[in-house]
């Protein structure tokens, strides 16, 4: 499809519109980075809303919320993450599926449960600030761990986890 430009000079193609050409791994990783931070920051309202329906409605103990709160958001994020941040990554097998839920839930939700256990311990019970302003740091100070524990061992492309498999192993 061609078109042209407000001043009617022929446009130039987009270099998505190129054939055979793709963007730069930099432009990649910073792409999927997005992706990551919108499902993150989705993840967040999640999170925080359990975490208020733990603490308001059922008067549960702000750390056994803020766990609860934490699996389910992180549950919520493995899922958006498989079909739209690393959806160029596709689980061959619905098994594959599983073992990255459980992988993720092992890398990205215990970082995300120690981390926000941790930071709330320290910015509530002992700083007493804030409980929902305290869980937004912890969340924010866990995502870049995340990002990189998702790309680089949950979702790896299967060619690097076999290099990793074999670096492993020897």
């Amino acid at each position: 499809m061609t078109s042209s430009c407000r001043d009617g000079r022929p446009r130039e193609p987009a270099l998505s519109e190129v054939e055979g050409s793709k963007p730069s791994k930099a432009r990649q990783y910073f792409l999927r980075w997005i992706k990551f931070n919108a499902v993150g920051g989705i993840g967040i309202g999640v999170q925080l809303a359990a975490l208020a329906i733990f603490r308001s409605w059922f008067m549960l103990d702000y750390l056994l919320a803020t766990g609860l709160a934490v699996e389910i958001a992180v549950i919520h994020n493995f899922l958006w993450h498989e079909r739209f941040t690393w959806a160029d990554r596709p689980a061959r097998r619905p098994v594959q599926s599983l073992v990255r839920l459980v992988k993720f839930n092992a890398s990205n939700g215990a970082v995300s449960i120690v981390g926000n256990l941790v930071l709330m311990r320290l910015l509530v019970g002992e700083l007493r600030l804030n409980y929902v302003a305290s869980n937004l740091v912890a969340i924010v100070s866990c995502s870049l761990v995340n990002f990189l524990l998702g790309d680089r061992f949950v979702f790896a492309a299967e060619a690097e986890a076999k290099s990793d498999a074999v670096a492993l192993s020897g």
